[in-house]
């Protein structure tokens, strides 16, 4: 005789049995009662009553042991982990917007949709503050058409009422023309709407008023997204400490043009914390309830990450020079100081490289996934390849014909300054030839040698009398050192085209 163990049943496996058996023996039971007078038959529903609560409180005490074990063994902050995991199938099911009543402290957006909504969240600090100078930064640093494309929305996500209407006096003194016009609002979440703030997860060891801040910081932002969901076409996230530069709204037009036909969740324009993400208004509910949901788990930027990521967006899509810059010295937490400046910041107008769209191909060594396009991009990785041989090639073949006006090319890393292209030249093709998948110019003309690892022209449709299909980077002399393409930059010329 062969002998079977019997199988191990979960809490919930149990949970089934036991309902079916007593739903079972009510069913039976109830078809003899009818037999009964009234007040026989009371006695036997209590009874049973009184047993399915005792079933029910052993189960779930049962489930509340085996989750405590569960969590025990889980690392909190992976999002990815089987606990969410019916979270994240259920993502795309979010509720269109939270239910929340708020106050508006001043102002009124316009029923017309704006471009962009500029989001600002504020509490009282210990030391300074510098929502007005941040207020002011947006407004001066746009022109008057920038202006009618913008709307700012300050969320004072402070308890402190007193403190609320002190700030909307300045700000009312200050903006009112800007108020009057429908580009200023300010509003305030009651506090009944807020999730509990007192015995929250002290995730990575942090002291509870560390995890109380950051955790409630959260639930300001979520508040702050849910309201300015059908407001315009984009959203961009802002500190109230920052200043702005100088016609940042053209230039952020100019980034969201280009990525045209292709998929984003987030742009960036500043290398630090909540400043200068941008995002698609049609996603802010979802962002709002992500917030919501994991409010204890970790910070906003951490939280932001793993959101880009469950929409599939893998890379950082971050532009430099960056438009907008920490100003605060100090933190909104306790006041403490907080030095934080974005080295890619400038503050005088810039033009954004155009990078028409193109084909990348090289015949190097690739190192990893450090792949060709990455260099094209606007990614934060590169291209990174083995050792170049003389005669080696990184190749950019436009989608259609174009005028170029400058082209800049850099190698090479700050802690890898030895991975750049010490000998080489770039050359600009017409004539394509070959099919889709490899098509090469079959005339080029050199335009330069690089120099320390990096190669710049201007007036390049100047130089060039015809329409360029290709640009070559091209090895000159083998090299021991390995390659790293940092960036490559193209500007057209579009009165030329």
């Amino acid at each position: 005789m062969v002998l079977t163990q019997a199988p191990v049943l979960s809490p919930a496996d149990r949970m089934g049995i036991y309902v079916f058996l007593l739903r079972r023996t009510v069913l039976k039971y109830s078809d003899k009662m009818r037999c009964f007078r009234k007040r026989s038959a009371i006695p036997v529903v209590g009874v049973l009553i009184i047993c399915l609560l005792f079933v029910n409180l052993y189960i779930e005490d049962e489930y509340a042991m085996e989750d405590d074990k569960r969590l025990r063994d889980t690392t909190t902050h992976q999002l990815n982990s089987e606990r969410y995991l019916h979270t994240i199938r259920d993502f795309s099911n979010f509720p269109l917007s939270i239910n929340v009543t708020y106050r508006i402290l001043a102002g009124m957006p316009l029923s017309r949709k704006r471009y962009l909504t500029i989001g600002l969240s504020s509490v009282k600090r210990k030391k300074g503050n510098y929502l007005l100078e941040t207020i002011k930064s947006i407004f001066e640093q746009s022109s008057y058409e920038e202006l009618k494309k913008i709307s700012v929305v300050v969320h004072l996500a402070e308890f402190d009422m007193i403190w609320c209407e002190s700030i909307v006096t300045d700000v009312s003194r200050k903006f009112s023309h800007h108020i009057i016009a429908g580009r200023l609002t300010i509003i305030h979440t009651p506090a009944e709407y807020y999730p509990m703030l007192k015995g929250l997860k002290r995730n990575y060891n942090d002291p509870d008023e560390r995890v109380k801040f950051r955790s409630k910081q959260n639930v300001d932002y979520a508040f702050l997204l849910n309201f300015c969901a059908n407001l315009s076409d984009y959203y961009m996230m802002l500190e109230d400490d920052v200043r702005c530069s100088k016609n940042f709204l053209t230039t952020v037009n100019k980034v969201i043009t280009s990525h045209t036909g292709g998929y984003w969740v987030s742009l960036e324009f500043s290398k630090l914390g909540y400043i200068g993400k941008l995002y698609q208004s049609h996603d802010l509910p979802r962002l709002a309830n992500f917030l919501l949901m994991f409010y204890q788990e970790m910070p906003c930027d951490w939280l932001l990450i793993h959101f880009r990521y469950l929409l599939a967006q893998k890379d950082v899509i971050r532009f430099k020079p960056s438009l907008f810059q920490h100003m605060g010295y100090y933190s909104s937490y306790k006041g403490a100081e907080n030095k934080l400046k974005d080295d890619d910041f400038e503050e005088d107008s810039f033009d954004i490289p155009d990078n028409p769209s193109a084909t990348i191909n090289t015949n190097m060594n690739v190192f990893e996934n450090y792949e060709a396009y990455k260099a094209y991009s606007s990614t934060e990785d590169y291209f990174w390849a083995k050792s170049p041989s003389s005669g080696d090639f990184y190749h950019i073949v436009f989608e259609k014909p174009v005028k170029i006006s400058k082209i800049k090319v850099s190698t090479g890393t700050e802690d890898r300054q030895n991975d750049i292209l010490h000998h080489g030249t770039l050359e600009v093709g017409e004539r394509l030839v070959g099919n889709k998948k490899s098509r090469k110019c079959t005339t080029y003309l050199r335009l330069g040698d690089f120099t320390n690892g990096n190669f710049e022209i201007e007036n390049v449709d100047h130089k060039v009398l015809f329409n360029i299909d290709c640009i070559r980077i091209l090895a000159t002399k083998n090299q021991i050192d390995w390659l790293i393409i940092k960036s490559i930059s193209i500007w057209t010329d579009d009165s030329a085209n």
